[in-house]
């Protein structure tokens, strides 16, 4: 049975973060998370109104066998107050919103984890906007456009982790296509072992991921990214301007990977984004990579008692039906 923090755990966090004059009065943990917690602690009389902290708990973490895996490896699991103290660092030089830090705090002295109190930035993310107020959502996106830019924009020779590569983490002497081509295919080889329509295309699917990779040319400079920027991953702030959230997976990469990622999760909101002089061998490549991890992964999640099962089957039969259609026809 999962524990998770309440007002009592709480307390003593947010009174380090902003005084011994805070008292709170409710706190609710927010659905959605599956490596970390995420809680809205509500104060009362004081100023903010509310905040938010992020614990990185063990009993938070909801994918199972989590571990840390190959460090070279950009998609290794990424979580944790060290990866989120560096991408929130890295964001914020570089002018990019996200939610301010107010306390850090790894000593486990008030709490039993790794914790960070931040600013509540929002009630409301972009893609909730989308549906309730278009004219406001639209004048965010373009600022979120703006600071895509800024941060794909933004490269280093070698790709990888921003808390790795900070840390003087080494260099890997194999391809962004590569890894992301070896990544496919174990995702593949999952998927495979837990949907039969994915293993009867198998050979058919294993073959079309190596011709797209091998149409692929090598390249040697990575713009930053975000890795999972989804419209669920931004919040509006008051003045209407995006904060990005969820931003331990930071990392120097292929800047297509990022526009895979935003063309499946905004949609018909994508073409405000995108950008002109992507690869389209690269494109191609890790849209078939990505619609198999979004296959293989949320499948791997129902492994384990993540809440919102629905949720994560919808994820993983759409993206299924997806995979298979992007194989040519015969």
């Amino acid at each position: 049975m999962r524990q998770f923090a309440d007002i009592e755990d709480l307390s003593g966090l947010v009174r380090d973060a902003l005084g011994a004059g805070c008292h709170v009065v409710a706190v609710d943990r927010l659905r959605g998370g599956s490596k970390k917690g995420v809680y809205r602690v509500r104060l009362d009389g004081s100023h903010p109104a509310s905040l938010i902290i992020y614990s990185w708990a063990e009993a938070e973490n909801f994918w199972p066998g989590a571990h840390e895996g190959d460090l070279a490896d950009p998609f290794a699991p990424a979580s944790g107050l060290v990866p989120f103290l560096t991408a929130q660092r890295s964001l914020n030089s570089l002018g990019v919103r996200v939610p301010q830090v107010l306390l850090a705090d790894d000593s486990r002295r008030q709490y039993p984890a790794d914790v960070a109190v931040v600013e509540d930035a929002s009630g409301s993310t972009l893609e909730a906007l989308f549906e309730t107020d278009p004219t406001r959502a639209a004048g965010a996106l373009g600022d979120l456009a703006e600071m895509l830019e800024v941060m794909h924009r933004h490269q280093a020779q070698h790709y990888g982790r921003a808390d790795l590569l900070e840390r003087g983490g080494s260099a890997s002497e194999i391809s962004c296509e590569r890894r992301v081509l070896d990544r496919a295919m174990r995702d593949l080889e999952e998927a495979a072992g837990r949907d039969g329509r994915i293993a009867a295309a198998g050979t058919a699917m294993c073959d079309r991921l190596q011709e797209l990779a091998d149409r692929v040319s090598p390249r040697a400079q990575y713009g930053l990214i975000h890795g999972e920027l989804g419209p669920d991953h931004v919040l509006v702030d008051a003045e209407g301007h995006p904060v990005l959230i969820d931003i331990e997976g930071l990392m120097y990469f292929d800047v297509e990977w990022e526009h895979v990622f935003l063309r499946l999760r905004f949609g018909e909101w994508y073409p405000a984004l995108a950008r002109p002089g992507l690869d389209p061998q690269r494109l191609d490549l890790y849209m078939l990579a990505m619609r198999l991890s979004l296959v293989a992964g949320p499948l791997r999640l129902l492994d384990g008692d993540f809440p919102d099962r629905a949720f994560m089957q919808g994820i993983a039969e759409h993206n299924l039906k997806e995979a298979l259609a992007l194989l040519p026809l015969v």
